[in-house]
């Protein structure tokens, strides 16, 4: 009755199975276990009590350092799936925030593995039945080592974070698949998952008409019907054989490449990319006829802000009007719908209706997504968004011992107040947390945002070396820490020619860790990093520093490339 724990489980099934007692059986033990022996509870409840405090307490934290970093990357070299992508075997997970780390690690040391690791991966998922071939977007995960067969659950967080790492790898190589899959990703959410007022739900679910994925799957007479005599190619494409590989029926999945199929069918290899495109379209506008999956449309906080991040950052790399209109909406229905009157954020939106105190993630993700909005569409309303995102979550979340907790001080009390530590599916609160302290640190030149990071960071980096699929985003933002982030100013009209030709310079590479403000001639702007900024003569000019240390400005493209580098 008093809310303290004395015994834990990851799950209990309906019945019993694989040697786990049913759920039903696991509670009749325990008020079994409650009239007979309390004594017994409540020593066990103390230890338990006991264990969360010492696990909360910090460990000695050594000075960040590129050693975490390396034994990171080797830890992840040696668990690597050579043959088809990924770390670990069944079930298999997408893992956006370790393929960042990997495409930073790539930009910082030039290590061609790491970046071998990441592109490898995402071309395997991007082929696999893990990713909807006809609709875009990707399914939870995938229950084989192959990423053939998911578990067919679509969740925004998934599809924000692959979207956006898709997207990042294809300004390192240019790939079109990459593009191609980062594009038909947000497209979906766009179409699916997004409220008129703005926002973003939360998932699809994997079952309809009482079935996994009975919405996704084909049966070969299916196919035959939709595609008729183009059917034999297309299915040659997309694995398409006798027997199906899912209680059947078929996941398609790309197994030939466009080149193979005109070899082999006799055709031109542009016909080949027709015929499937064609296909795809066809058999989409015939699935569309089903059932959906049921829709989760609870709007999170946390989960939007990485929406918006992952639009913002499109928006900029592909030069697309359409995302950032998008990603603007989305903040301003955070900003503006899920807010207390004095300021704070609510967790959740649904029909109308805002509720919930918010967790550290949603403060820290939703101030991530601000930034990365600001430095596309710099409206500096954005900026004072996040900042006072931030500031508001330093003052209710802060730890004095280092780090962040995951409720405020003002939340309901908790046997102990919690502190996750791990990146799961999402990135931790602390971690985002650091990664967003650094960023306004540099945009600010405020040592204290990056105090409060260094904090959260040293004491992570022993697991983070160890695990870094569970610590992906803390090596992230410890990468930020360890580079020398660049910070830009440039004065100029955003929309004149010389300004769009200086931030073509600065956001066309991908430099994960650099800031980029722009303000107006004679504007008094609330980014710190603009202030006292002037041009030369009446062109674009840019100012290059480094932790508040500035180069001399220069108002040419090309002056501009050569201090980048």
């Amino acid at each position: 009755p008093a809310g303290i724990p004395f015994y834990g489980g990851t799950y209990f099934p309906p019945v019993p199975r694989g040697g786990m007692p049913a759920f039903v059986d696991v509670l009749r033990a325990i008020a079994e276990a409650w009239r007979t022996r309390r004594d017994q509870i409540e020593r066990g409840g103390a230890q338990v009590l006991e264990l969360l405090a010492r696990a909360r307490a910090n460990q000695d934290a050594p000075e960040i350092s590129t050693d975490t970093v390396d034994a990171a990357l080797a830890a992840l070299g040696r668990s690597y799936d050579l043959a088809r992508g990924g770390w670990g075997g069944a079930p298999k997970f997408p893992q956006p925030m370790t393929i960042e780390f990997l495409l930073r690690t790539y930009v910082r040391t030039g290590d061609r593995a790491a970046l071998a690791m990441a592109t490898a991966t995402l071309e395997h998922m991007a082929r696999g039945g893990i990713y909807d071939h006809l609709g875009g977007g990707f399914h939870r995960y995938a229950t084989d080592a192959v990423w053939v067969v998911p578990h067919f659950e679509k969740m925004l967080y998934d599809n924000a974070q692959l979207a956006r790492v898709y997207a990042c790898a294809w300004q390192v190589t240019g790939t079109p698949l990459l593009r191609r899959v980062a594009e038909e990703t947000l497209d979906y959410l766009v179409r699916r998952m997004r409220d008129p007022a703005g926002g973003f739900y939360s998932s699809e679910d994997a079952d309809s008409e009482g079935e996994e994925g009975r919405f996704y799957v084909w049966s070969t007479d299916e196919i035959r019907s939709v595609l008729g005599a183009d059917a034999d190619l297309f299915m040659d494409a997309y694995g398409v054989r006798s027997g199906g590989n899912f209680d059947g029926k078929h996941i398609l999945h790309l197994t030939t490449d466009a080149q193979t199929l005109a070899e082999r069918y006799a055709l031109p290899p542009g016909e080949v990319v027709r015929q499937l495109e064609e296909g795809r379209r066809a058999l989409f506008a015939h699935r569309e006829t089903r059932v959906r999956p049921g829709l989760d449309d609870k709007v999170l906080a946390a989960w939007n802000g990485l929406a918006v991040a992952a639009f913002a950052s499109a928006a900029r790399i592909f030069d697309r009007l359409d995302y950032r209109t998008v990603a603007e909406r989305a903040a301003a229905f955070c900003v503006d719908r899920m807010r207390t009157p004095d300021g704070r954020l609510f967790r959740a939106w649904r029909v109308g209706a805002a509720r919930l105190n918010a967790y550290l993630e949603d403060y820290a993700n939703l101030a991530y997504g601000l930034l990365a909005l600001y430095e596309v569409t710099f409206d500096p309303r954005w900026f004072v968004e996040a900042k006072r995102l931030v500031d508001t979550m330093v003052n209710h979340y802060h730890d004095p011992q280092g780090g962040f907790f995951d409720t405020s001080h003002d939340h309901e009390t908790l046997v102990v107040r919690p502190k996750d530590h791990q990146d799961n599916a999402t990135p931790s609160g602390g971690a985002m947390a650091a990664m967003v302290l650094l960023r306004l640190g540099a945009l600010t030149g405020d040592g204290r945002y990056r105090d409060l990071a260094e904090a959260a960071l040293r004491p992570m980096q022993p697991a983070a070396a160890s695990y870094p699929t569970a610590f992906a985003w803390w090596l992230c933002a410890l990468d930020f820490a360890l580079d020398r982030p660049r910070e830009v100013a440039i004065i100029g009209d955003p929309a004149s020619a010389d300004t769009r030709a200086m931030l073509d310079v600065v956001l066309g590479p991908y430099r994960p860790n650099q800031v980029v403000a722009v303000g107006r001639p004679g504007e008094v702007s609330p980014v710190p990093l603009l202030a006292g900024r002037g041009q030369l003569g009446s062109r674009a000019t840019a100012y290059v520093c480094e932790r508040g240390i500035c180069r001399l400005p220069v108002d040419d493209p090309q002056a501009l490339a050569a201090q980048l580098t």
